[in-house]
């Protein structure tokens, strides 16, 4: 089972920005835990940059300081986790009904900068690897110039148990 760089014939267009309304579309979270408020510079295949707005009303900040509050590590990892996941379902056109994109694994986290209520985190998502339903991904969470986080991590299409 090799897996190879995808190489798409248009991988280096890039196509319009991704609103909420196609982010709720694309992916099964919701609030509290949907942590990417838009994404934009897509190229199918490639890459993408997913923005999160982090505000002081995000529930984890009652008791993740409480007088100094940080965003977990493991919330910024998941963030670039939901970029990954609509990279994915844009590139392959998952039908929302009857699959979900699962995460399959975190290596090589690391945490740089803390996230603060008032930043803006970039997160930058390129596809490393891809085999059918499985992207392999390495991603850099940013606020302004400093990395606050980064890791490399993989996820695949499964489809979704009926009831």
């Amino acid at each position: 089972m090799s897996q190879s760089k995808v190489e798409e014939p248009h991988a280096k267009e890039v196509l319009a920005n991704i609103d909420i309304a196609e982010i709720l579309n694309r992916i099964p979270h919701r609030y509290p835990f949907l942590l990417v408020d838009r994404a934009e510079a897509y190229r199918p295949h490639q890459s993408i940059v997913g923005i999160k707005c982090v505000t002081i009303n995000e529930p984890f900040f009652q008791g993740h300081f409480p007088g100094n509050p940080v965003m977990p590590g493991v919330l910024i990892i998941e963030a670039l986790a939901q970029t990954g996941a609509i990279l994915m379902s844009k590139s392959l056109e998952v039908a929302t009904e009857g699959k979900t994109i699962f995460f399959m694994s975190v290596d090589n986290a690391r945490f740089r900068t803390p996230v603060r209520p008032g930043d803006v985190i970039r997160m930058e998502v390129e596809v490393t690897r891809a085999r059918s339903s499985i992207f392999k991904f390495k991603g850099v969470a940013k606020v302004g110039d400093k990395v606050a986080a980064e890791a490399e991590f993989a996820a695949m299409v499964v489809e979704t148990p009926t009831k």
